[in-house]
């Protein structure tokens, strides 16, 4: 009798090693090698679903290309995360974490494009059909319209649910429905027969994900598959899994709060600086055309401590609030606690306050807040950042009808930000007067909208003492 062979993979690199590690050699993460049995030469069949045939090279000439190749998906901010819509035999991996809504979206989606792609397949390897029939029966209920497409989804004979975790299995339903549209939920729960390891291991993540990529170039097949994550945020698998796919989404958000984010990671057919903002409510995940309008209707105005943002998400200008406190400590090293800002970030700001401006920081917790969940990593929301800790500190509230937009520099300049002129756009849409832009921004009358005061600031000492009430 043949001895069995073992090797021991990296659940976090894949790097693969003949005897046990506590510490992968190669990414250091502890407790991440486990055993997987050696498949044996012939064991697992080939992937082969071109029938054998063999492949010949092209001109580029010789392809054809069509402009208008995409569907068109109902759900905006999904579409413009995508780049504009579904492309044909696209492999898409949406991650996020537990309970954040990716089983919901993708079930909406479901149900839309099931009325105008054609045969759409829903497979589940962790819920029962019955529980996503369920499901889609509250979606539709809570629209409380009869005539919704969500609610005559629940009769269309285009929408197919499986219950299955065997990818052999899965893909002879693939051949016999033949949809337009194909979602697994999840990808770690889906196993290749022939492969000794368990389902979500490296081997079978690999390999499941190579297989439906070969089913979705070579048929035209929208392949969406729904990833779990790592306690980090990462999506939990094998890193090639992200390399295998054309578009990485990553559905961000606290899950105690309202708003979801839809970010794009890797996007082979669209840019990946878009952003969706969704709100998860008892219709599913529902859009949200306005973000700014959201993130400012519990404002409280002439309080100190409150500053207003331009940010750009993509394309998209998104005003926010970033709320700053300080509170005097007894600690020999002061708190700097940020909640949607980076925390080097706000460190740095505050030494900048401290060194150019004057402002005493040094006996001062300061707390960092970016209302309603989003996270804010440019650079452009420093002069908002720098106005709250500075307005709390001194007690002087910021000018309610003014927005600050500039990226601060070491010596407290005020540098050049992006997109200038969408962002003052958006600023005057929302009934701002008043908008403080780095001096080195250049006046075009043209592009400026009409009725909003641009105050210009070389340095930051200029810029708050414009904003602040005395």
């Amino acid at each position: 009798m043949p001895k069995t062979k073992t090797q021991y993979i990296c659940q976090n690199c894949a790097r693969v090693t003949p005897r046990y590690f506590g510490k992968c050699p190669q990414c250091g993460a502890y407790g991440s090698m486990l055993e997987e049995t050696v498949a044996e030469p012939g064991k697992v069949p080939a992937r082969g679903l071109t029938g054998g045939v063999r492949s010949t090279p092209k001109t580029l000439k010789q392809i054809e290309g069509e402009s208008d190749a995409r569907w068109p998906l109902p759900i905006q901010e999904f579409a413009r995360v995508l780049g504009g819509g579904i492309v044909p035999g696209s492999l898409v991996l949406v991650g996020g974490d537990p309970g954040i809504g990716k089983s919901t979206l993708l079930l909406q989606m479901a149900m839309l494009m099931s009325h105008t792609v054609g045969p759409v397949l829903y497979v589940s390897g962790e819920e029962s059909e019955r529980q996503i029939k369920m499901r889609a029966a509250r979606l539709a209920e809570e629209a409380g319209d009869e005539k919704s497409p969500l609610t005559s989804a629940l009769e269309s004979e285009q929408l197919f649910l499986l219950t299955e975790t065997s990818l052999d299995v899965i893909l002879e339903h693939i051949h016999q429905i033949k949809p337009r549209l194909l979602i697994i939920d999840s990808i770690q729960t889906v196993h290749v027969q022939g492969l000794e390891s368990t389902a979500g291991s490296v081997s079978q993540v690999r390999e499941c994900a190579a297989r439906l990529q070969e089913l979705a170039k070579t048929s035209g097949i929208a392949v969406f598959l729904i990833g779990h994550v790592t306690k980090e945020g990462t999506i939990a698998g094998p890193r090639v899994l992200e390399h295998i796919v054309d578009t990485v989404l990553q559905l961000e958000g606290d899950r105690y709060q309202a708003y979801r984010l839809l970010r794009a990671a890797k996007n082979r057919f669209g840019a990946t600086s878009e952003v969706g903002v969704f709100e998860m409510t008892g219709a599913g995940m529902s859009e949200v055309n306005n973000p700014s309008e959201v993130f400012l209707a519990e404002r409280m105005v002439n309080v100190p401590g409150s500053a207003i943002a331009v940010t750009m998400e993509g394309t998209r200008p998104i005003l926010v609030e970033v709320q700053g406190l300080t509170s005097s400590t007894q600690q020999n090293n002061p708190r700097r606690t940020p909640n949607g800002a980076d925390l080097y970030r706000v460190m740095m700001i505050t030494a900048v306050l401290q060194r150019r401006c004057g402002v005493r920081l040094i006996d001062q917790d300061i707390f960092v807040n970016v209302v309603g969940g989003l996270r804010i990593d440019e650079p452009a929301a420093d002069l908002a950042i720098a106005a709250a800790i500075t307005s709390s500190a001194q007690d002087r509230a910021v000018l309610a009808d003014c927005a600050l937009v500039g990226e601060i520099g070491l010596s407290g300049e005020l540098r050049a930000v992006s997109q200038l002129p969408q962002r003052l756009r958006e600023a005057k849409q929302l009934g701002f007067r008043k908008v403080v832009v780095p001096r080195s921004f250049r006046k075009n009358a043209e592009a400026l909208p009409p009725g909003l005061e641009i105050v210009q600031a070389r340095h930051l000492r200029e810029a708050l003492e414009a904003v602040l009430i005395k």
